[in-house]
């Protein structure tokens, strides 16, 4: 992939080049002619030979372009490639420096589409008003009530988005984080999970109870802070979020909003078997018709190619003794307490036992209760590590559970934290008795002379959850890697140490 990558950069380079070539005899002194503007322009023969070698052809095929960069890898273009930026070009240089591993042809088409998303930002940057600077300081309220008194038309963005979907593990949160990292410091954007965004929403919403319509006053709020919204992780599966989400993406979409997201699912697919999901369809029409929709095909999961399961998942329950220890040696001599998180909208989360950043859970106590994203998203904002005992295998009879324990894990990683857990079984045994509709019907198809006392009595059928689980998994096993963990003891370091 480092190889495509590079042909690429270099591609890309030359065209523009090429079109500067083209444009330069208008802006030159009539006696400059190009074969002068070349000299100018490349400080070695070697280099214009190359140029024009290159684009005399009238096509290129992908496979000259890999053939061309790997007998030339080592071979630079002084002063063409100063300067660019983007993440395509961001990916080049974190594979050369070791600190990325070289991906997939997969990949490599994505970031293709990130690099034109990324160009298109920055040539429309003044039409999509994505400088904050240059931006209305309206605040959202007084435009709705603007807009009530003086009603203005529609301001679609010039460029479209991008939804990109695929299996656990392809790489889709590392590409947004890589497009988001060179977006300028100045622009208005933002980089969430979904789950908080839509926590956001609905605390918005709250706020401004009353108004004739909330949810634009929320889209104007939004829009004034982010016109480029990145959202990491899709998935729907609450019918109080899959009935906004059409009016909401709407207003938003509409005050010039540019969406790039990930997620498992294709659009199609989003809150499929869910209730009232007729009332959802219209908004995967407008999802589909604001945003390029990109499949990442790579069955690569990246993240158990890391040292896994060198961590504290720990098989058993007779290793709750040895889990108390572990969470006592991180938080020292001292003893933990009883400790209280506010979470959003006057809630609170009691934790059982915490201290300097480590908190002690059972795993009844924070996914056998009505707790949901918002408390975890709390819980985390405070502590660093959880130490979790007990988790059970899943089933029919503890879906509910199942659910939140899938939040929890997704929250976790979205902040980076630190898991120490007991359970009773393997990580992948965990979720064994959650299934897909379809493969449902490829264990168990039901026949006449079927008996139904053959069937798993706790076998669960949930599409949503079936989905979702992969990804659990996955995300589990690299969260008890070595490389992660080194990662989160460098990121405790730096916080205790800044600078």
């Amino acid at each position: 992939m480092r190889t495509l990558a590079r042909a690429l950069l270099k591609a890309r380079t030359f065209s523009r080049a090429r079109q500067g070539l083209h444009a330069a005899p208008n802006k030159l002194d009539k006696s400059e002619k190009k074969s002068d503007w070349l000299a100018r322009s490349f400080s070695k023969p070697s280099q214009i030979k190359e140029f024009k070698r290159v684009f005399d052809a009238r096509a290129l095929s992908l496979r000259s372009l890999s053939s061309y960069a790997e007998n030339d890898s080592t071979q630079e273009l002084d002063g063409v490639d100063a300067g660019k930026r983007g993440p395509l070009y961001e990916y080049e240089r974190r594979v050369s420096s070791g600190e990325l591993v070289d991906g997939d042809s997969f990949q490599v088409d994505t970031l293709q589409l990130l690099q034109g998303l990324y160009d298109q930002l920055v040539e429309n940057e003044d039409k999509c008003r994505l400088d904050r600077y240059k931006a209305s300081e309206k605040s959202g309220r007084s435009r709705w009530l603007w807009s009530r008194l003086m009603p203005q038309s529609s301001s679609y963005s010039p460029v479209k988005g991008l939804y990109l979907y695929g299996g656990v593990g392809t790489g889709k949160t590392m590409l947004m984080d890589l497009f988001y990292d060179q977006l300028p410091s100045t622009w208005r954007k933002k980089r969430i999970h979904f789950h908080d965004f839509m926590l956001s929403v609905h605390s918005r919403l709250q706020m401004h109870k009353g108004v004739e319509d909330p949810l634009e006053v929320v889209a104007g709020e939004i829009s004034d802070e982010s016109i480029l919204l990145c959202l990491d992780e899709f998935m729907v599966n609450d019918v109080a979020d899959a009935l906004i989400l059409n009016r909401l993406f709407g207003h938003l979409f509409s005050k010039g909003v540019v969406l790039l997201s990930t997620s498992n699912r294709a659009p199609d697919n989003l809150y499929e078997g869910g209730l009232q999901r007729d009332l959802f369809l219209p908004f995967i029409a407008t999802l589909k018709e604001r945003c390029t929709v990109h499949a990442i095909g790579s069955s690569t999961d990246y993240r158990k190619m890391t040292s896994a399961e060198q961590g504290f998942y720990f098989i058993g329950h007779e290793y709750s003794g040895l889990l108390k220890e572990k969470f006592q040696q991180l938080i020292g001599k001292e003893t933990p307490g009883p400790q209280v998180v506010e979470v959003v909208m006057g809630r609170k989360l009691q934790v059982p036992l915490g201290y300097n950043g480590c908190a002690y859970f059972s795993f009844e106590e924070l996914c056998d209760r009505p707790l949901g994203a918002a408390d975890y998203f709390g819980l985390f904002k405070k502590f660093h590590t959880l130490a979790l005992e007990g988790v059970p295998k899943f089933g029919i009879h503890n879906r509910a559970a199942a659910y939140r324990f899938v939040t929890l894990v997704d929250v976790m990683y979205e902040n980076k934290a630190r898991l120490l857990c007991t359970a009773e079984t393997s990580m992948a045994e965990l979720f064994e008795r959650i299934v897909t509709v379809a493969d449902a019907q490829k264990i168990s198809p039901r026949t006449s002379s079927r008996s139904l006392k053959k069937d798993d009595v706790d076998l669960c059928v949930d599409n949503e959850l079936g989905f979702a689980k992969d990804r659990t998994i996955s995300r589990l096993t690299e969260m008890n890697s070595k490389e992660y963990l080194e990662q989160h003891e460098a990121s405790l370091r730096e916080s205790a140490h800044p600078g």
